[in-house]
């Protein structure tokens, strides 16, 4: 068996303090431990950085570790997204943010659960990958400031047309109730212009919920193509819009997932082979293989949902809009004459293969065999 490297940085001679933190909306667990000695737990306030700079500073003196000792500290991402880190960097603390799913975790079917289980559990991993073995957990990339604001304006886009879409079907509804049937897509009328199935005007009260609704679908409409301008102004002024940029010249892909792509994917993350690629679009495979039993689970969905959303839609577009390519000709091959669930199969299929192509496309500056680009 290989053994470990461990590196100078990480010498378990060099003293140090180890902290996880277990946050909650209330307060924070904190755990601080030096080594083989017992874990010193601390609550506090959630987000008081001024009690937990002193505390990390209270637990060395409680530790005997000198004052200029590192520190080395993890907790979970979640809602409180990466300000922590930050703040934990800016204090000189070597932060790792830890990907929840990827925590080793017991099997047994119940199993006792607390902050400080939980916090225990992280500290134990956190100095198992300061001494060279990083496999009990996955550490998350944290992008920067700018890049983290970067995904605010799409994901917003794509909240505003969900309520958007939630308050048109609450109108139909509301207006099948009186016989009145809207054609999809159309503007929605003022209710003192609908009559019911009888001839007769909304009932009242019906008729002002339906125009607080339609006043709240005429704001989400304005500002949805608020956001539109300022994407087209920033695509067209703004640096750093390359990438999208050269996706848009492919046929089959427009603005909106060219923008998705390359705000969670291509512009910030360091992508080394099609592997990682497929890991970080949950596209990858999942066999399950023990002795005889040889199964397909299908497609890991453990990526971000929004690559993997966008390059669904883009696989469909570039059937239709790209038939001449190395890539729909395979799809045609494997899966043209299939049934519905065996295409549903193979366009997931054909997602996988088109991200590595884009990949390779804005990567190398190779376009996917056969596609053709748009005018300029």
């Amino acid at each position: 068996m290989e053994t470990t490297r461990v590196t100078d940085e990480y010498s378990a001679a060099a003293p140090r303090l180890y902290l996880a933190l277990e946050l909650s909306a209330a307060q924070w667990v904190l755990l601080f431990c030096a080594g083989g000695q017992r874990p010193r737990q601390v609550r506090i306030a959630a987000g008081d950085l001024q009690r937990l700079q002193r505390e990390i500073a209270l637990a060395k003196s409680k530790l005997q570790l000198p004052a200029d000792a590192p520190v080395y500290s993890c907790y979970e991402a979640g809602r409180e997204a990466f300000w922590i880190h930050r703040a934990l960097i800016a204090m000189g603390v070597h932060n790792s943010v830890i990907d929840p799913a990827s925590i080793e975790v017991s099997q047994r079917a119940k199993r006792v659960k607390t902050d400080r289980i939980d916090a225990e559990k992280l500290l134990k991993l956190l100095m198992r990958a300061c001494n060279g073995d990083c496999e009990g957990w996955r550490v998350v990339r944290v992008p920067s400031v700018q890049q983290e604001d970067e995904r605010h304006q799409h994901r917003e886009r794509e909240r505003l047309g969900k309520e958007r879409t939630a308050l048109r079907n609450r109108i139909g509804s509301l207006l099948v109730t009186q016989g009145i049937r809207l054609p999809r897509r159309r503007v929605l009328p003022a209710p003192d212009q609908l009559r019911c199935w009888d001839g007769q005007p909304l009932p009242p009260h019906l008729a002002a919920e339906i125009e607080r609704m339609r006043q709240r679908c005429k704001l989400l409409e304005e500002q949805l193509r608020a956001i539109e301008k300022q994407r087209l102004k920033a695509l067209a002024s703004e640096p750093g819009r390359e990438q999208t940029r050269a996706l848009m010249r492919l046929r089959a892909i427009g603005l909106q997932t060219s923008w998705i792509l390359n705000a969670e994917l291509f512009s910030w993350r360091e992508i080394r082979n099609r592997g990682q690629l497929g890991a970080l679009s949950g596209l990858a495979p999942t066999p399950f293989a023990s002795g005889q039993l040889q199964r397909e689970q299908g497609i890991s969905g453990a990526g971000n949902r929004r690559v993997r959303t966008s390059m669904i839609e883009i696989a469909w577009s570039w059937l239709r809009l790209q038939p001449g390519s190395a890539l729909a000709q395979w799809f045609q091959r494997r899966f043209g004459s299939g049934g519905k669930r065996s295409r549903r199969i193979g366009i997931v299929a054909l997602a996988r293969k088109l991200l590595v192509a884009l990949w390779r496309y804005l990567h190398d500056g190779v376009v996917p065999a056969g596609a053709t680009l748009k005018a300029a």
